[in-house]
């Protein structure tokens, strides 16, 4: 384990440069005393390792030093082939690229890594959209991608749901999500005091104090690239904000809680219908009753979503409360019975 850690330790170092302690400790996911042992450690063996002091400071190798050793193992090395999935690549017009780059990474492995590699390809195949749902038309994700690689400020035009606007936006990222590609962006100067309000009715809000938004490819009708460039926000991490956001958008998507009993098949079909909040919900059921049933608590959307939702268990569930879901769903399937009458 600690050669490796060192190995990765060297490569942190020759991939990004000057790091702290800290942020190395945080990197490999150890202590800073650990970081400063592996440090005295590489240098030992040879390694230029050089510790500059101060606010600025930080390890660094010695200019010019590079190593060629990368230290894959067969299953790092085939999980390079399923970094990359096709479709995507190809729809941010880097297919013919992705090939190549694979190409010659299995020419320049070694033999029994190129091996395993090959079987990787042959065994696994990662196919990103949901099921029965057609992949979005996204014309202008090329556009948008060269513009977020370039730091480029876009001139758009967006489709949403109050209707249709123009957009100077700054693109900081892009994600795919169940085969749905969403812009990270930041509004431009000029829509600063506009963006006040939920310019996008994105599927991410947005957070407190910022103007930076979650855009849904699809939905833009036009896109023209700048020739301005714009300065990313300072400390921005694509990763990092995509993951508040959706924490954000959870929470503000179940604000309340529905109190279900469940039938043995109606336990069944929860996760298939509600995923990891019905698998949460099921943890923590009560004791089964005589005919199997369970009682759970269930986070729901809005009213008129729940009900739809819950429906759609059949009489698999009973919904015990609140009682105005109760009542909604009650009067749902009331008007459904004497609509088939």
């Amino acid at each position: 384990m600690r050669a490796d850690r060192l190995l990765s330790l060297l490569l942190l170092l020759q991939n990004r440069g000057r790091m702290t302690a800290p942020e190395l400790a945080a990197e490999l996911e150890v202590s800073v005393r650990t970081v400063y042992r592996d440090a005295e450690a590489l240098g030992a063996s040879g390694v230029p390792v050089l510790a500059d002091r101060g606010p600025a400071g930080g390890f660094r190798l010695a200019d010019g030093y590079r190593t060629r050793l990368t230290g894959l193992t067969d299953a790092q090395a085939g999980s390079l082939f399923l970094a990359g999935v096709p479709g995507p690549a190809r729809e941010l017009g880097l297919g013919a690229e992705l090939a190549a780059a694979q190409l010659k990474l299995q020419a320049a492995l070694p033999a029994a890594l190129a091996g395993r590699a090959r079987l990787i390809q042959d065994r696994f195949h990662l196919d990103a959209p949901a099921w029965f749902r057609d992949a979005d038309p996204v014309p202008h994700l090329a556009r948008i991608a060269e513009a977020v690689w370039d730091q480029r400020v876009l001139h758009t035009h967006y489709r949403r749901w109050g209707g249709e606007v123009h957009r100077e936006l700054h693109p900081l990222g892009l994600v795919l999500k169940g085969g749905i590609w969403y812009l990270v962006a930041r509004a431009g100067h000029s829509e600063h005091a506009e963006h006040a309000e939920n310019a996008v009715n994105s599927e991410a809000p947005a957070a407190p104090a910022a103007s930076v938004r979650t855009y849904r490819v699809s939905r833009f009708l036009a896109v023209d690239t700048s020739a301005d460039a714009f300065e990313r926000p300072a400390g921005f991490e694509l990763a990092a904000y995509w993951q508040e956001s959706t924490r954000r958008l959870d929470a503000v998507l179940h604000q309340q809680t529905a109190e279900l009993r469940l039938s043995p098949r109606g336990q069944r079909l929860l996760p298939m219908q509600f995923g990891a909040a019905g698998v949460r919900a099921l943890a923590d059921a009560g004791p089964a009753d005589a005919e199997g049933w369970v009682r759970i608590r269930l986070p729901v959307e809005s009213e008129a979503v729940a009900v739809g939702d819950l429906l759609r268990l059949g009489r698999e569930a009973e919904v015990l409360g609140p009682p105005a879901l109760r009542s909604a769903v009650a009067g749902t399937v009331e008007a459904l019975a004497a609509r088939y009458r």
